[in-house]
């Protein structure tokens, strides 16, 4: 599985089955909650170290970039997202979970700062609230701080907060290109050149829908090669795209698939149970849920099955290049 050559990627002779590092951190048991330990979230800190959020008590598992097990903390039963964001020079952690519908931000050993409340949306009447993801317009890059909540489990919404947490909006897919369906993942987009641009993984109709901050319609993308987009993740001028359905894309500054990583020809995905009864081989993903990218270069990915599925592909980037001062808008 071969790279080919681009300006932030490694040269085309840079082999990725060399670099994979199979079970390069494990979930530790037993696993103490009904979810038996899926890796469901994944983020990197500027030290280098990684943070992974799995169905298991306790939830939120700190490794240094070899591994090890530094920390671990939080009680989410239904843990699922897991965002790291920057405000006032410092790093927290977003964390949400589909079963309680707790939306929270932490330090990153594990302090409550902040938790936001399930929006008055008429939808929950008759539907449970299961956010499934976070994101930040962060002040770094010019934004207001807002936080922006995906309920892809239950009314399929995206809700808009202030950054104090006050409840400003919703969308459901209809201002652009149709209703969410699963609207899983979302992140603000980062690459150079570009303003910030909301991207919302709307899972279950194969594509991004992707909105400005203020929550207006921009475009689809990827809905002629995207199968199961769960979220993304940016780094440089790259979009990196976990999809559950076997397979990790790397798409250019265009949104252009630019490669697929570890895709797997033989998944069957109809039937029940079938992230967890796929053997796990190295250089071919699974259920590829979550992944990120440290300031070295190296992905990381989480996988959906019983007892977890972390990996590491050393090297796959160039080294981050110095930060760039936000866009002027």
């Amino acid at each position: 599985m071969s790279v080919s050559c681009t300006p932030e990627l490694h040269p085309p002779e840079f082999d990725v089955d060399q670099r994979w590092v199979e079970g390069w951190a494990r979930v530790p048991i037993p696993y103490q909650s009904p979810g038996e330990g899926r890796t469901h979230g994944i983020a990197c800190s500027r030290t280098g170290d990684v943070f992974v959020i799995c169905q298991a008590v306790p939830s939120v598992l700190r490794f240094d970039s070899t591994g090890k097990l530094l920390d671990r903390w939080g009680e989410y039963p239904g843990a699922h997202g897991l965002t790291l964001a920057e405000e006032d020079g410092r790093e927290v952690l977003w964390v949400t979970d589909e079963f309680s519908g707790n939306v929270e931000k932490c330090s990153l050993e594990g302090k409550a700062l902040q938790s936001l409340s399930r929006p008055g949306h008429p939808a929950y009447e008759n539907t449970p609230y299961c956010p499934t993801w976070i994101a930040v317009d962060e002040i770094r890059h010019g934004g207001q701080g807002d936080v922006w909540v995906a309920d892809g489990y239950g009314a399929e919404l995206v809700h808009h907060f202030r950054a104090d947490g006050s409840y400003h909006q919703t969308l459901d897919g209809t201002e652009g290109g149709g209703r969410f369906s699963c609207p899983h993942g979302l992140a603000f987009d980062t690459r150079s050149g570009h303003a910030p641009l909301l991207y919302i993984a709307d899972r279950g109709n194969r594509r991004f829908q992707v909105y400005d901050r203020s929550g207006r319609f921009q475009k689809l993308v990827g809905a002629d090669f995207l199968s199961s987009p769960d979220s993304i993740v940016f780094h440089g001028t790259k979009a990196v795209v976990p999809e559950l359905f076997g397979r990790v894309l790397i798409l250019d500054r265009e949104d252009r698939l630019e490669m697929t990583l570890g895709e797997n020809p033989t998944l069957d995905h109809s039937s029940s149970g079938w992230a967890n009864s796929a053997s796990k081989v190295p250089g071919i993903f699974n259920s590829p849920h979550a992944c990120a990218v440290d300031e070295s270069g190296n992905l990381y990915v989480a996988e959906w099955r019983i007892g977890g599925r972390l990996i590491k592909i050393e090297n796959l980037f160039q080294p981050s290049e110095p930060k760039l001062q936000p866009p002027l808008l």
